[in-house]
């Protein structure tokens, strides 16, 4: 240890992680160091001889592991941004260490009893609300750990866990390996997307399934699209979902659930998985019924072009992307001309000047992991320092797919000001040295949703890092990231910084037009694929028997139930549904939080409208105070209604999306 970076203070600016300095060779004995320093911190709050107190007790606690977490959350964004062998096999060798490093400190039963005496007293301390609260999400979080159980059951719990971290990490790293070892080169007269190769990306596969008109081809990448983790290679998830079921059902079981659906939703704002299913069920039948009438308009253009040909899964978008283009004359390519990366950063970046006061200033000198990753400073508009921003936008083999916002620090106020270190990763396609990255108006409206995420770590203003920021509810999470969606399709934003990427011309006014008329296009598709797979994962995680799991046989037997389309296909099949299966806990019984949020989010947003004003500076600070800074420190529901003034309603949502409730 006496060379490893983790063991000095950063000398870096603003304390950040020295990447250039950090090998992989230096993270498993800063993980064993780590957890070795905090099982000492915890270790003296056990033998402790004085009086629990909310100082000796849960404000100690909250300062353990600050060593630990500085590895945890470097090593962790590293292995999912920028990963190879090295990193893979650490992640392995770690995972189970640290599931049961934790469960240990969770299920002392002399720390929890610590802990449980200050709870018991703790309206009688005099505390702060914010400290109030933190006994309280400190005491919940035990109990859930299983701090009350019997000795043995302690320890099954334990093996569970580990297990679990295994498992789970073995999953993602079949995905990306499954996802990584497909390729499909396309001859020129194949190439209607100017790509020369497909893989599985969804930011290059989805607009070659868009604009190919080669059906064999888009059916071959469709169904490696869909097959990734179940191709009955060394890389198949199959086996995994079964044992990582049946281990989430007995660690629900154990701590007095019938499932694991009801213990995971007993901590989110939904509250119980009937909850969930009532709002999915709200969305099914309406999205349903736009589906059915938007394949008849595709059947029918495809009569058209293929006479005799039954749509497909792998037609729905080719023929969708026709119509789109036929009914409201949109090019994409066209479209993606005035929407270059630099302009839509411009435009994220402006959006939170207006609404919070903030200024973002890039540095080209900050350390970095990668040669693509981008560095800012983030300011108020009093000269206070917000914190850093890290943006990676393009694809690369080691990096996993999709798009996510994730933290190097998380801003608190204990022991002196720290400020929050946020990263955007998206998976755009990197355009050739010197042309500009063009993004789809799908591209366009993800780069905001990230930011949305981002801010929300940034703008973090509590005094204490577990209630810091983005740990909220998973069903709340989605929410402010969702909700600055609503500014990428204001007309002043488009207006300002959609601009042609060669002559500067501001986006015309007939194309914003035809733009926001076809966002509701394809709704039904998209909100039918959707609650597809938050159907499956709640019913994965509903299940109370402990049979032998058959993954394609359980998913046929839901989505028949469901009368899943033929031509539609869950957005994430399970052996690639990595939200659920890609870590222990995750989206677990939580992917509908995304509909929730978004119940939340359109509400939210409604605000603004009926101020009149999409930057209205009294429901801009609203906003801020409950909602983008206020982190976990009231129950979120407490926190939505002091933003909106009441409870949230689905009219919103339910217009934004064009549907007309049964």
């Amino acid at each position: 240890m006496m060379d490893n970076p983790f063991c000095f203070d950063w000398t870096t600016p603003f304390g950040l992680p020295p990447f250039g300095a950090i090998e992989a060779v230096h993270f498993l004995p800063a993980f064993v160091e780590g957890m070795r320093l905090e099982r000492a911190e915890v270790a003296a709050i056990v033998v402790e001889r004085r009086e629990p107190t909310f100082a000796n007790t849960i404000e100690a606690l909250e300062r353990c592991g600050a060593f630990l977490r500085r590895v945890a959350d470097v090593f962790s964004n590293l292995n999912a941004s920028h990963t190879n062998a090295e990193l893979q096999a650490i992640a392995r060798e770690t995972a189970p260490l640290m599931a049961g490093h934790r469960s240990a400190i969770s299920l002392d039963a002399t720390l929890f009893q610590r802990v449980d005496a200050v709870f018991a007293r703790r309206v009688e301390l005099g505390l702060g609300a914010e400290a109030l609260r933190l006994v309280e999400k400190t005491h919940k979080r035990f109990v859930r750990a299983g701090a009350r159980l019997e000795p043995a059951e302690k320890l099954r719990l334990a093996e569970i866990d580990s297990a679990l971290a295994s498992k789970t990490t073995l999953f993602g790293q079949n995905l990306l390996a499954d996802t990584a070892a497909f390729t499909m080169l396309l001859a020129p007269e194949e190439d209607a997307t100017g790509q020369g190769v497909v893989t599985l990306q969804r930011s290059s596969i989805e607009p070659f399934l868009q604009l190919s008109p080669r059906r064999d081809l888009r059916e071959k990448a469709f169904r490696a699209w869909t097959a990734r983790g179940d191709n009955g290679n060394e890389f198949d998830n199959k086996a995994l979902i079964g044992e990582i079921v049946a281990l989430r059902r007995e660690r629900a079981q154990l701590l007095g659930y019938r499932n694991y659906a009801l213990y995971s939703l007993d901590d989110k704002m939904a509250k119980s998985p009937e909850a969930a299913r009532q709002l999915l069920d709200q969305l099914w039948a309406p999205a349903m019924d736009t589906a059915r009438r938007e394949a008849a308009t595709l059947q029918q253009a495809m009569d058209e072009e293929q006479p005799g040909r039954r749509l497909a899964a792998w037609d729905w978008r080719y023929f969708a992307e026709k119509v789109r283009q036929g009914k409201y004359e949109i090019d994409g390519e066209a479209t993606k001309a005035y929407f270059s990366l630099e302009r839509m950063l411009e435009a994220t970046f402006w959006v939170a000047g207006r609404l919070f006061g903030l200024e973002l200033r890039e540095r080209t000198d900050l350390p970095k992991y990668h040669a693509d990753v981008r560095t800012w400073e983030v300011w108020r508009a009093d000269g206070e320092l917000v914190g850093i921003f890290y943006g990676d936008y393009y694809a690369r083999p080691e990096k996993r797919s999709g798009a996510w916002m994730s933290s190097l620090r998380d801003q608190q106020r204990m022991d002196g000001n720290m400020t929050a270190v946020v990263t955007n990763n998206l998976n755009f396609n990197k355009p050739p040295t010197g042309k500009p990255t063009l993004l789809s108006h799908d591209d366009a409206r993800t780069l905001f949703h990230e930011f949305g995420h981002a801010l929300h770590g940034l703008l973090s203003d509590v005094t204490y890092p577990s209630l810091s920021g983005t740990n909220v509810p998973r069903d709340f999470v989605e929410m402010p990231s969702q909700l600055y969606e609503h500014w990428f399709e204001d007309k002043s934003v488009l207006g300002k910084f959609a601009r042609h990427y060669e002559t500067g011309e501001t986006i015309p006014e007939v194309m914003l037009s035809k733009l926001k008329a076809a966002a509701n296009f394809n709704q039904g598709f998209e909100m039918v694929e959707y609650l597809a797979s938050a159907y499956v994962d709640l019913e994965w995680h509903l299940l109370e028997e402990g049979e032998v799991v058959e993954v394609a046989e359980r998913e046929a037997q839901w989505l028949l139930a469901l009368g899943m389309p033929e031509a539609i296909l869950m957005r994430h099949r399970s052996t690639h549904f990595s939200h659920i299966f890609g870590s222990p806990m995750g989206y677990a019984a939580g992917y509908y939080s995304y509909r929730w949020s978004a119940v939340l989010d359109t509400d939210a947003f409604a605000a603004f409208e009926e101020a009149g004003d999409a930057f209205d500076p009294a429901v801009a600070e609203l906003l801020l105070r409950f909602i983008y800074s206020a982190g976990a420190t009231q129950d979120p529901m407490a926190l939505y209604q002091a933003f909106r003034g009441r409870a949230p309603e689905t009219g919103a949502l339910m217009r934004s999306l064009g549907f007309e409730p049964r």
